[in-house]
């Protein structure tokens, strides 16, 4: 019997509903996390669409988002159907969850978050007051998971009460692992094309392009407000570049299963659902040794990001002049994927967290 049968669950995300026009990794894990009460048997209804997000620190429009999710509460209260759990995924202090403490309370229903992050820092400043929101949310959680180690010290340093503090592994939607790669194609990178983070670590792949010998190549899935930036970067190697554009997923994995190795610095990544599609094809990983990051890779001696691009590309080589090595590495990497990182690993965590917390509320 799947361990959330006949269960009704209310999902919220503040920051980016699963059903958002942009693509993004927020966007992409919310799917999933959807996916994965679904397959456990639950009912699962996506409670509000409304967006919580206040990226520049702007005081009206905070004052404007809790009106709005003042009004939204009241309306939930009101009208959610008998449910049995409330899922907020990830709150922090740009993006609060403003409605479900107050609707779980109501309704005397267990809430918990799903990568929630507490910010001391942000207790001052433009965000201040919905870092205090942020806060006051988790700790009106039962039970917070937490995807990544470095998440984990924050949580647990302020942990309210008897509450809960649980791993919940980055997973992919998927039950088993897809064909492997033949690692005899170009070298694949990845990524969302916009300015900061992203566009950084494609700066890095350029740098580190002009250190890597032999008669390498690269294909670039993605797109986004920055790919200009991105192709002037990529300028100077000419054909050797391809860019492919935005993919679907059945051609991304048909990249997948191309390549060589997966190639991405992850700069201020998460952990980077990327690394983990690529992995379960058994690519070798070209990355970084960044937090977060690393909780997704099997240990390999990835160069940390003070040592520079240059570093990178003696990595990349070594795996690209080593057959062997890229094949154990990708094997090696399948196996931990298909023992932590699909989803009937993820829901046994999930659950054996939350069910007890729900037969006390029953």
């Amino acid at each position: 019997m799947q361990p959330g049968a006949g269960k009704r669950v209310a999902f919220y995300a503040p920051m980016k509903p699963p059903h958002h026009p942009v693509p993004s990794g927020d966007r992409e894990i919310a799917r999933n996390l959807m996916g994965l009460l679904t397959g456990s048997g639950v009912e699962v209804q996506l409670v509000s669409d409304l967006r919580i997000y206040d990226r520049h620190g702007d005081a009206a429009l905070q004052a404007s988002l809790r009106e709005a999710a003042q009004a939204e509460a009241e309306r939930l209260i009101a009208s959610l159907p008998e449910t049995d759990l409330w899922v907020t995924y990830h709150n922090y202090y740009k993006a609060p969850d403003l409605i479900g403490p107050a609707v779980a309370r109501a309704r005397g229903i267990p809430y918990v978050q799903i990568e929630s992050t507490r910010a001391i820092k942000r207790l001052t400043g433009p965000w201040a007051g919905f870092a205090e929101a942020a806060h006051a949310a988790a700790n009106a959680a039962a039970a917070i998971f937490y995807f990544t180690q470095q998440d984990r010290f924050a949580l647990d340093r302020d942990r309210s009460g008897a509450q809960a503090v649980a791993h919940l592994p980055p997973f992919l939607p998927r039950d088993q692992l897809p064909v492997a790669s033949s690692l005899d194609g170009p070298m694949l990178t990845a990524g969302m094309m916009r300015p900061g983070d992203k566009l950084d670590s494609y700066r890095i792949i350029s740098e580190m392009l002009s250190h890597l010998p032999g008669d390498w190549r690269l294909d670039i899935a993605g797109d986004g407000p920055a790919r200009s930036e991105a192709e002037v970067l990529m300028a100077p190697y000419g054909h050797k570049v391809r860019f492919l554009g935005q993919l679907s997923r059945e051609e991304l994995a048909a990249a997948y299963g191309n390549a060589s190795l997966f190639l991405w610095p992850g700069v201020n990544e998460a952990f980077g659902m990327v690394y983990l599609e690529a992995q379960a094809h058994g690519l070798p990983i070209a990355a970084q040794d960044r937090p977060g990051v690393r909780d997704v890779l099997l240990p390999s001696g990835y160069p940390a990001p003070e040592q520079g691009p240059r570093a990178l590309a003696a990595f990349t080589a070594r795996l690209l002049a080593n057959p062997a090595l890229r094949a154990e590495a990708g094997k090696n990497a399948r196996d931990r994927i298909s023992s932590r990182h699909l989803a009937p690993a993820a829901a046994r965590q999930f659950w054996a967290t939350v069910l007890p917390l729900m037969e006390t509320h029953a």
